[in-house]
Parts: C-alpha cells; sequence; structure tokens
C-alpha cells in the first residue's frame, strides 16, 4: 500500500512518463481513500490543462 509520499512522487512522474500496472493499480487505490491525494491530482490535472491552455495562445499572433 502506497503511502502519500509515494503517491504524489507517482502523480508527478505520470506526467513525464508510462506508470507500471503495478503502479497505476496502486495509485488508484490510494486515490479511492485518500482524499488528500485526490485533491492533488485535480489540482495537477488543472495546472497541466492552464499551462497548455496559456501556451496555445502564446503562440497565436496578435489579432487573432
Amino acid at each position: 500500500m502506497l503511502n502519500c509520499k509515494e503517491s504524489t512522487r507517482l502523480l508527478s512522474e505520470s506526467q513525464e512518463r508510462k506508470l507500471s500496472l503495478s503502479e497505476s493499480m496502486q495509485l488508484r487505490l490510494h486515490l479511492m481513500m485518500c482524499k488528500g491525494c485526490a485533491n492533488f491530482s485535480a489540482h495537477m490535472d488543472f495546472l497541466r490543462q492552464a499551462c497548455r491552455s496559456y501556451l496555445s495562445r502564446a503562440d497565436k499572433p496578435d489579432g487573432e
């Protein structure tokens, strides 16, 4: 069973690489039981989407 520190590390690593089946299953189980880590995951998702949105707008020339 993962603790919160291990879960947040895996959430961060999942941004850079595909997690193994074992890591993914352990993380999902932990997120189902831990509201704090589930919130952290949701915040990471929001920040990733916000950054992507900002970058897509920054790439467009002015006036578009």
